[in-house]
């Protein structure tokens, strides 16, 4: 199976504090999402988010900077028991916070979808969490 990896930044103007929470709030992120999300802040926590569409656990965790996480999509192309890298690196920025996002593994079937999908269910929903709470 061929895989590509996603890169992607943004800036949210909001402290690494108030990013990193809202990244691991199972409340906050079902609201988000419209769909349940069952997030943990344990390292090899299990996760699953948009309902069960995607599942997987806590790598790493290191607190207002960054977390790694590995995703499992339940997306046509993406197989059983493969699962991606995800990291999310928060710095303060003169604009709030810049998160810089990696995915690993993608399969190449899902790259562009998901390229999309973290702009459409992830980071856009966030920017317009943030505007109702300043």
């Amino acid at each position: 199976m061929k895989t590509k990896t996603i890169r992607q930044t943004i800036t949210f103007p909001a402290t690494p504090k108030i990013i990193y929470d809202l990244l691991l709030d199972s409340r906050k992120l079902t609201k988000l999402h419209a769909g349940k999300t069952s997030m943990t802040r344990r390292s090899n926590g299990k996760f699953t988010v948009f309902g069960g569409y995607c599942d997987g656990y806590n790598i790493e965790l290191k607190e207002n900077k960054s977390i790694q996480q590995a995703w499992h999509f339940q997306e046509e192309g993406w197989p059983d028991e493969h699962f991606s890298t995800c990291l999310f690196v928060l710095e303060k920025s003169p604009k709030g916070t810049k998160l810089t996002f990696t995915q690993k593994g993608v399969p190449e079937s899902t790259y562009e979808s998901l390229t999309e999908g973290w702009h459409q269910y992830y980071w856009q929903p966030i920017l317009e969490y943030l505007k109702t709470k300043s």
